[in-house]
């Protein structure tokens, strides 16, 4: 076998190997002696069929195996013999013209490839004693507890049907289909809805047009989408809603005692209280990770610079254009909307995607240097906490496709991988623990932006980006507490 370099430019690479025929009818040969011991031929005895007669039926085939093995085998062993790392999968360029392929597989040419990549360039690995970066700590005070427990009391609060009126505070069960000048519109429909007037889930102006409704009465309520409402299509709009009142119940009393824990399962209010804080903890403190590791991403962007590989940045923008796209789609917005240009969008993001691929690799070989690893237990782990996320009935599927998907695997495998190498790295910095209040701890600093400048309008939506694959992948425990998605708001969602 022959390696000839042909292309070494920036880390582009270029690499053509020669195979001799005489070293590829070697390798026919010894597979059609090991088949003459194995194949079934009419006319002849088991082990007794000749070679020749062997290669007529089985050497094209063979052959094309034969090819095959060398560029699975070669491919790999020729770049590490080279003491390269290969951004991605090579590109492998053979032959198109039948005729010089009839030959190669008839083992009257040599076989000739060329392999195209680019290169991990070489990371130093720095000092880290320089990087200093401040911790946001939320000490969670027992007021906010109480105010979820009641929250969350409140949710498993009984109602009693009654006859009369309803008030503020009573729950409506009602039929609603929503018109824009006297069309319905896609998902501004319910029936059997539940509604507790005052709890401010259904748009403004919505409930108040309810407080005094019957059992039996139907009635059209006119309200005004948000100009900022999530759907661009009904943001602003006017609509009526035809509403039959199908039933009117008054609450229960609301009594928060072990009754009331055991009713949602947990075995006492003290264990009820302990678990709201648990979970209040984790969402503040993936808050204050977030922010920690952004300073941390920051300060490493800033540490290195060097020519990241163009196809990792182009299957990285590739990513984040396709998600921003579908955003606008789904928002019903333009880039014009969002006070840019796609010219200048595709500009910011293409940076986004520079840094984003830049500061992998430079994670990856700090991780790399520093022996960390994800085991299959943890690989295991973080499997079924994204199989948890979906639907019961698609839960199987969804395990099935990750196990049998090795590529699809090693995207759970890389942010786990990430994550344990940020832990590293915050126990070779300086981290200077601070006590902040709640609006402080989810305010959006500006030091705390990606180092991608975005413009005023489109700051959020840049950050966003950044977030999803180079910050903690936290999911919606990163978020404060929310009461419980809004019925019409979900109905409209659907619209989109």
């Amino acid at each position: 076998m022959q390696v000839t370099e042909t292309l070494n430019s920036g880390l582009k690479r270029e690499i053509k190997i020669t195979v001799p025929a005489g070293d590829m009818e070697a390798k026919l040969m010894a597979r059609l002696s090991d088949a003459r011991n194995k194949v079934r031929i009419n006319g002849f005895r088991p082990g007794k069929v000749p070679v020749q007669h062997l290669r007529k039926v089985y050497g094209k085939s063979f052959m094309a195996e034969v090819v095959n093995e060398i560029l699975n085998d070669s491919t790999r062993s020729i770049i590490t013999g080279r003491g390269e790392k290969a951004a991605m999968q090579p590109e492998v360029i053979m032959t198109e013209d039948e005729k010089e392929a009839e030959k190669i597989l008839a083992g009257g040419a040599d076989f000739e490839f060329r392999l195209n990549y680019e290169i991990i360039p070489a990371i130093e690995i720095k000092d880290f004693s320089d990087i200093k970066v401040t911790r946001q700590v939320f000490d969670v005070p027992d007021t906010e507890i109480d105010e979820q427990v009641q929250r969350v009391a409140e949710s498993a609060r009984s109602y009693e049907p009654k006859t009369g009126k309803a008030a503020n505070g009573d729950r409506v069960s009602i039929d609603y289909v929503g018109k824009i000048d006297g069309e319905a519109f896609n998902g501004g429909a319910g029936t059997d809805q539940p509604l507790v007037l005052g709890s401010k889930e259904f748009i403004p102006g919505f409930e108040d047009q309810l407080v005094g409704a019957k059992a039996g009465d139907e009635k059209q309520v006119t309200v005004t989408f948000p100009e900022n409402y999530q759907a661009a299509h009904l943001a602003g709009k006017e609509a009526t809603f035809d509403v039959t009142v199908k039933e009117v119940s008054q609450p229960g009393a609301l009594e928060i005692n072990d009754e009331t824990a055991k009713n949602l399962g947990l075995e006492s209010l003290e264990r009820l209280r302990d678990v709201v804080r648990g979970q209040i903890e984790n969402q503040f403190g993936a808050m204050t990770r977030q922010k920690v590791k952004r300073q941390l991403l920051d300060q490493l962007d800033a540490a290195y610079s060097f020519e990241a590989p163009s196809k990792l940045v182009d299957a990285e923008f590739n990513n984040i254009w396709a998600q921003v796209n579908r955003d606008l789609e789904a928002a019903g917005r333009t880039f014009a909307d969002e006070e840019t240009t796609e010219e200048e969008a595709r500009a910011e993001y293409l940076r986004l995607a520079e840094r984003r691929v830049r500061l992998g690799l430079v994670l990856a070989e700090i991780g790399e240097k520093a022996g960390v690893t994800v085991s299959d237990e943890e690989l295991q782990r973080g499997l079924f906490e994204q199989v948890r996320r979906y639907p019961g009935n698609q839960q199987q599927e969804v395990f099935e496709f990750y196990r049998n998907n090795p590529e699809a695997l090693n995207t759970l495998r890389a942010p786990m991988f990430e994550e344990k190498v940020v832990d590293h790295l915050l126990g070779q910095i300086s981290v200077t623990d601070v006590k902040v209040s709640k609006e402080e701890l989810m305010a959006d600093d500006d030091e705390d932006e990606t180092a991608v400048k975005a413009k005023p309008a489109k700051k959020a939506a840049a950050k966003k980006a950044d977030d999803k694959a180079s910050d903690a992948k936290s999911g919606d425990d990163a978020e404060e507490p929310k009461k419980k998605a809004a019925p019409k708001k979900k109905a409209a969602k659907d619209a989109e």
